[in-house]
């Protein structure tokens, strides 16, 4: 099954990883201006975040589109 993720340009990357460049490239105040979700507003950390886009579907796919926007 070599190949299965070839159209998927998200394939192997954490969710972790995600998150940590975005606010290294934007900052907290910046990333939350432009997804407007609590986890990137009040006390944001890259945990909590995790946590919450784990659980929350349509916010992780914001945060996975505005990745991709920036760094490919």
């Amino acid at each position: 099954m070599v190949g299965t993720q070839v159209n998927n340009p998200l394939h192997g990357v954490k969710l972790e990883k995600i998150v940590s460049d975005l606010v290294a490239h934007y900052g907290w105040e910046a990333l939350a201006m432009r997804i407007n979700i609590n986890c990137f507003k009040s006390d944001p950390s890259v945990k909590s975040s995790l946590k919450f886009l784990r659980k929350t579907p349509w916010a992780r796919e914001k945060v996975e589109a505005l990745f991709l926007e920036t760094f490919h």
